[in-house]
């Protein structure tokens, strides 16, 4: 075989094994994107937000995540948050939702005291239970790993029952507007935004 014959062999060894290559990276890329897939549009701050200042179109921008790292509550579309009250400052980049905004739905009640919040939070819960007046604990699901109790005994100012169902159970679902601290508002927060299921339990005694 001539020195020149022998290269051409080669060099086209090294084509096919470069396609192969090419071929099998393709294949792995598609994989991942499977994996991922469905993508969706999750409304986030543009900028740092102090709290209980209205929100601006220029306060929020949209970020497309897989849907299941969506974080519960998220709202998708900024028409559902422009207007509203963060209760708390809320850093550039974090998910903007139910629960971080404040409740205007309804009037705030005479007995909220400086440094309270009412936060209204959504999830699995019963409507026949989940009560103005009632006392509830709220258990949050992260992606990874058990059940969380988020906040304990807070008062329910007001509540309204969903429409639909949460879950593989078919749980009902019920939003519930709590009397809390400022820290518990930003403890709660914190949570939710890392949170695949929101649960609010009645205590029955």
């Amino acid at each position: 075989m001539t020195r020149r014959r022998r290269g051409a062999l080669l060099i086209g060894l090294a084509l096919a094994l470069g396609g192969l290559a090419a071929s099998d990276v393709g294949r792995r890329e598609a994989a991942v994107r499977a994996q991922l897939a469905p993508l969706v549009d999750v409304v986030v701050a543009g900028r740092d937000l102090p709290a209980r200042r209205r929100l601006a179109p220029a306060d929020l921008a949209l970020r497309r995540i897989p849907a299941r790292y969506a974080p519960v509550g998220a709202a998708s579309v900024p028409e559902e948050v422009l207007g509203r009250r963060p209760v708390v400052s809320v850093p550039r980049g974090a998910y903007l939702g139910a629960g971080q905004l404040e409740d205007e739905s309804a009037s705030r009640p005479a007995h909220i005291r400086r440094g309270e919040r009412a936060v209204e939070v959504s999830g699995a819960g019963s409507p026949a239970l989940v009560v103005a007046g009632a006392l509830v604990d709220v258990v949050v699901v992260p992606e990874r790993g058990g059940a969380r109790l988020a906040l304990a005994g807070a008062e329910v100012l007001a509540a309204r029952p969903l429409a639909g169902a949460d879950g593989a159970e078919g749980a009902a679902r019920v939003a519930a507007t709590l009397r809390v601290s400022a820290r518990q508002a930003l403890a709660l927060a914190s949570l939710e935004a890392g949170a695949r299921e929101v649960r609010l339990l009645a205590r029955t005694g």
